[in-house]
């Protein structure tokens, strides 16, 4: 700690920050531009003056940048100092003499960081009456606008997506006062990070093309704190709705997840919730298959109840991307021996291997922000960048930060971002990966083996038996791999805190096995470590601690007729299973019931369908891969702009549905209750309570504002349907109102903050006064408690090694690949993903393509026992021999570990008879 003087007042802050850092930390305001809270300090813009004095008989000073300054003890600075401020004036004034001052059509306006910089320095005239220079804006694809006139040259934006995110095709070009970002020619942006440009650019040049074609100014969205749901990460974000759509999604400052940064799917998949082709009202189809009739919500509840009291028995399917507490009220309505979890059973089988791993591997499961704090990595069966993206993201950053323990040696301080860069180079914390594939963490990778599962398993034992002897050998191992099992080790064992990770990706439960036993191992020799393991979905790892039966149970008990009625929860059977073996359950049934947001090939063939809430019309708790459950809240309630929709969640739905079923008057139920019953169901689940406060959580005696305090408008967006104004909606279940008033303010500490708003703070850089320190944690604790603590103790290591992987004459080993963009069910039905997507394809190295005849995107026919597919192929060099990759997306049951025959399309044969049909989620 050290001891500062800012005007005459003393402050005990971080002697490690700049003095630009540290007063902002103390909530003192000091206009900045270039440095930003995750990437340091370059000292480009020369916005953040101050004075600083040598002593206190000093009354000179000198003007400095405080973001290029020590907080030393004994620095007595003044932020106030007059020539300082007209310094500070004076730089806007020389960074806007090219802007063209449009905030009035800027799709940054309202929340811009520059406006907010303006205004703190006074600047409010225009003196330069020359000629402005011009730039042509580019096409940078569907995800970002570019409008260059608006540039400052602060420079963030490449630090960010080169430095600090690894993307490639962003540069700057030309020199002097006529520089240039963006890419040598129009495209879109490959990285798969750089939508954050749109909160990491102080101005307007990188905005949210997606929100542009439903523009709207942030003061008057409506916000809510929110999860995402698109993979098992867990980020939080802040989704803004207006008109009752959502209209874009930024980043919620987390310190312990996400921090700053969103992946471009949690950033611009949303675009399912706003399809007009949702389910919005309840619709029943008889017996006789008739098209189904719309009805209001009692008769669609007699009906379903009627139907379900009349069932023999019934079976509840849940799903992983329903909230826990919708696939508790399901569990509550069929019973625990009826309940599924509408997993397939190897998913499942690997679900339970990996919370069983997280329990007794000995270490820890890290948070993202302890990630970038390991100093050795090994990532076994996964594309991180594809399937956990942010995960990726901080991996990245946990091999770069070796430049910054270097610098400290000298006494570099690690906010100093160009004298560390500079004395770091190319010298990284060591990360190995095992995985058949290119992966997007290559480039920082100390080496990639290209392996097929089973070897990939075996490395990781070998890895394991050369850390700790006690630990299973692999005898017939050969000497590169041998020597690459020793390399890892060494370098795990060297590190002083080790991290490995691993998850479903490929589907083997050896590989998690192999993963577990170097944890395990380094756990022995009391490592100070970690072990991550990623799951497929938003909710995987809080429905494997629930439990239940596989999918593959429910299909065969209702294919049996051992049940005649089977109620489905945000679940597409369709993308789980086999065509045919859905099929066959369903045409068993006399009753199918399905509850979903989304218009799925499952909810076509329901005899009731009750329209259930997205993430964004509902409430509900998701546990993400380290364990932490997080509440996510409603972001509006579909009934206000279209009164004749009946979207409900789909726990108080279930929760109807039982009433009637049992001829219960039907009672109100509200969030706390169905949470707290889900937490005593379930004993592992017991921390969900913790995860956010309850529905009467008040701060000075208020609710907790949804809307800024200028939201505009709410009289005349239903004036088509009424000229009078109805009363504000009431929320029984959280301790939020659907309107301005309620607190809004940063003064309180509070975890749960639907939008960062500060007095003279409009921007994403708001976070900064939520924050105990700048790039802290929030000042009333990050939201979440962790449900899956570590048991004490050493267990005993697997031993299950497989054997090697040998490759057929004929058939290939199915590896389904992890994608970012298209990858999903849900955040793949939005256009832009849908555009940014790459078309699905099967990868095979060199030398089987040779074998087959074909090349680069000829098609193939791919038959297995789940039917067949026609895909184009990319061949891939360093892709193991006897492997077959298919992309992610495919559903229809397809899965790893499949052995699939490879027939050039144009030799093909018929079709197998009973043969299912795979297609691309929305293909």
């Amino acid at each position: 700690m050290a001891t500062i003087h800012v005007d005459g007042k003393a402050y005990e802050v971080n002697g490690a920050d700049n003095l630009l850092q540290a007063c902002l930390s103390l909530g003192l305001d000091i206009p900045y531009f270039c440095w930003h809270p995750a990437m340091g300090s370059v000292g480009a813009c020369r916005q953040c003056a101050v004075r600083q004095y040598k002593d206190e008989d000093d009354d000179k000073g000198m003007l400095v940048m405080s973001c290029m300054t020590p907080a030393a003890d004994r620095t007595r600075i003044s932020i106030e100092d007059d020539e300082a401020r007209e310094f500070r004036a004076s730089v806007v004034e020389w960074l806007m003499i090219n802007h063209p001052h449009d905030c009035p059509v800027c799709e940054e306006g309202g929340h811009c960081h520059l406006q907010d910089m303006t205004v703190m320095t006074g600047h409010d005239r225009r003196r330069y009456r020359f000629r402005k220079r011009t730039h042509r804006n580019q096409y940078l694809g569907p995800f970002i606008a570019h409008e260059m006139n608006r540039c400052i040259t602060c420079y963030r934006c490449v630090r960010f997506y080169n430095e600090y995110a690894g993307g490639e095709d962003l540069g700057a070009f030309g020199a002097n006062d006529n520089i240039y970002f963006g890419r040598h020619q129009d495209g879109v942006l490959e990285n798969e990070f750089a939508g954050n440009l749109t909160e990491v650019c102080p101005t307007g040049v990188f905005t949210d093309q997606t929100h542009s074609d439903h523009y709207t100014r942030k003061w008057d969205l409506q916000f809510a704190p929110s999860i995402c749901h698109q993979c098992s990460v867990g980020c939080n974000i802040s989704p803004g709705e207006r008109y009752g759509e959502i209209r874009r999604i930024e980043n919620r400052y987390h310190g312990e997840v996400n921090g700053h940064f969103l992946c471009d799917r949690g950033r611009f998949g949303y675009g399912y919730v706003n399809r007009t082709d949702r389910p919005r009202v309840p619709a029943w189809r008889s017996q006789s298959k008739d098209d189904p009739v719309e009805l209001d919500v009692d008769a669609a509840l007699g009906h379903g109840g009627s139907a379900l009291r009349a069932a023999r028995r019934i079976i509840g399917i849940g799903s992983p991307r329903a909230s826990l507490e919708s696939n508790h009220q399901l569990r509550e309505l069929v019973g625990a021996d009826n309940f599924s979890t509408g997993i397939s059973a190897p998913e499942q089988a690997g679900l339970e291997r990996m919370t069983e791993l997280n329990r007794t591997c000995g270490l820890p499961t890290p948070s993202l922000r302890d990630v970038e704090a390991h100093d050795a990595i090994f990532v076994l069966g996964e594309d991180l960048i594809q399937s956990a993206a942010r995960l990726g993201l901080s991996v990245r950053q946990a091999t770069l930060a070796r430049r910054h323990d270097l610098a400290s040696k000298l006494g570099i301080p690690t906010w100093n971002t160009d004298a560390v860069k500079t004395h770091g180079q190319d010298r990284l914390h060591p990360l190995f990966i095992a995985y058949p594939s290119a992966t997007g963490l290559d480039p920082v990778a100390v080496r990639r083996h290209a392996l097929a599962p089973n070897d990939i398993a075996r490395l990781g034992f070998a890895v394991a038996h050369a850390i700790d002897p006690a630990a299973p050998a692999v005898d017939d191992l050969d000497s590169d791999m041998a020597e690459a099992a020793r390399t890892i080790a060494q370098a795990l064992k060297a590190a002083s805190r080790p991290l490995i990770i691993s998850g479903a990706s490929l589907g083997s439960t050896s590989v998690l096995d192999a993963a577990g036993n170097i944890a395990r191992a380094l756990a022995r020799r009391a490592a100070r470590g970690g072990l991550m393991l990623v799951r497929p979905e938003a909710n995987s790892t809080g429905l494997a601690l629930m439990g239940g039966h596989s999918l593959e149970w429910a299909l065969d008990e209702l294919t049996g007729q051992s049940a005649d009625a089977v109620v489905v929860v945000e679940n597409d059977l369709y993308d789980r299973a086999p065509r045919d073996r859905v099929d066959q359950a369903l045409a068993k049934v006399q009753t199918l019931v399905v509850l979903d947001h989304q218009y799925t090939r499952t909810l076509a063939r329901a005899h009731l369908a009750l329209p259930s809430a997205s993430f964004a019309e509902g409430d509900g708790t998701l546990v993400n891969l380290e364990g932490r459950a997080q509440r996510f809240f409603q972001v509006y309630d579909p009934r206000y702009i279209r009164p004749q929709s009946r979207i409900h969640e789909s726990w108080r739905w279930l929760h109807a549905l039982g009433a009637s079923l049992h001829r219960r008057p039907a009672s109100d139920i509200t969030l706390d209750d169905v949470t707290h019953g889900c937490a005593e169901a379930h004993p592992m689940l017991a921390g969900i309570v913790e995860a956010a406060p309850g529905a009467n959580f008040r701060i000075e005696g208020l609710r907790l504002a949804r809307e800024p305090h200028r939201y505009s408008g709410r009289t005349s967006m239903r004036a088509d349907q009424a000229v009078a104004e109805p009363r504000p909606l009431q929320d029984p279940d959280t301790p939020f109102s659907f309107s301005m008033e309620g607190y809004s303010g940063h003064g309180r500490p509070r975890q749960q903050v639907p939008f960062a708003w500060a007095p003279g703070w409009n921007s994403p850089q708001a976070w900064n006064k939520f924050t105990d320190e700048v790039g802290g944690h929030l000042r009333g604790g990050d939201p979440g408690a962790k449900v899956m603590p570590l048991i004490p103790g050493h267990h005993d290591y697997a031993g299950n090694l497989p054997d090697a992987f040998q490759r057929q004459p004929d058939r290939w080993q199915l590896v389904m690949m992890a994608r970012l963009f298209g990858g999903d069910e849900t955040s793949s039905r939005a256009e832009p993903m849908q555009e940014r997507a790459e078309p699905a394809h099967l990868t095979l190295s060199e030398r089987d393509a040779e074998r087959l005849g074909v090349s680069e995107g000829l098609p193939v026919g791919i038959t297995a026992d789940v039917g067949e597919v026609v895909l184009p192929v990319h061949v891939d060099p360093g892709w193991p021999d006897g492997l077959a990759g298919l992309s992610g997306g495919i559903g229809g049951g397809w899965a790893n570990g499949f052995m699939v025959e490879l027939v050039p399309a144009g030799n093909r044969h018929n079709r197998p008879a009973g043969a299912g049909e795979a297609r691309p989620w929305n293909g």
